[in-house]
This record gives structure tokens, sequence and C-alpha cells, in this order.
């Protein structure tokens, strides 16, 4: 089953339930899909591309919950992180940060970087590596340490 189609039946579910938080986080979800359906008038949204606005409305709620709590306002945080821990089932696992800081100091040995001039061809080939395993962020800061 699609991941699409996973979360339509999750909606039902969730709706039958009436699990409000769960809900809203699948239905932005679903939202975010009809968007990228009608840029090309498509009537399913790939796996890949999905996966992909999953993760960049997992990142936005994770700068949401940061900037409420910053702010003081931990029942918005609180109700941003719990959607986001919704939407998190449906990304692959998360790699932890020393996985990262290994692939990152083997990508440095085969590239031969040396200095932070060299960072932008390592952040591709990790990119390339790590995509969906691990967070951008966190991929340049290790990067960034081992090239200091």
């Amino acid at each position: 089953m699609s991941l699409q189609n996973t979360i339509n039946e999750h909606i039902k579910k969730a709706m039958i339930a009436k699990e409000k938080d769960k809900l809203a986080a699948l239905r932005a979800v679903k939202s975010a899909f009809i968007v990228e359906m009608a840029k090309d008038g498509s009537d399913s949204v790939d796996d890949d591309i999905a996966e992909k606005i999953i993760t960049k409305l997992v990142k936005q709620r994770k700068e949401s919950a940061s900037i409420f709590s910053e702010q003081g306002r931990k029942d918005l945080a609180k109700d941003e992180i719990s959607q986001l821990e919704y939407l998190q089932v449906y990304l692959p696992e998360q790699m932890t940060e020393e996985e990262v800081r290994k692939v990152v100091k083997e990508v440095v040995l085969q590239s031969g970087a040396s200095s932070l001039a060299d960072m932008g061809k390592c952040m591709g080939l990790l990119m390339d590596k790590l995509k969906g395993k691990a967070d951008g962020k966190l991929i340049s800061q290790l990067l960034r340490e081992e090239l200091s």
C-alpha cells in the first residue's frame, strides 16, 4: 500500500477513534499531498515525494515547537510535538549522531577533503548517502567539525 493510501486509511481510523491531534497532523499531510498533486494534475503522490513532504512537515513542527517553547507557550509547543510524533511514524528510522559522524568521516576520507573549502563537495555526497536518514543541519554541523 502506498504512503498516500496509508495516510488516508489512518485518517479514517483517527476520525472514528476521535483522536483530534492525530487527525490534525494527518489532515495537514493530506492537504500537502493535494497541493503536490495539483502541480501536475496527477491523482496520486509517489512515495519518495510523499516522504519528502512529511519530512518537511516534521521539520516545520520541530521549528514551531522550538519557537513556542522560547516564547513560553508550552501549550502550543506541546500540540506541535504531539503532531510531530504522529508524523514521524511515516518516515524511515533516523540515524543516531554517532552513526552520522561515522559516515561523515568515511566520506571525508574517500573524497580527500581537508578544509572547509571542500565542504560543498562533501555535503553533496553526504546528502545523497544519508537522504531521509539524517537531518541536514546535523550533517552540516558534523562535517564542519570534521573539516575544521
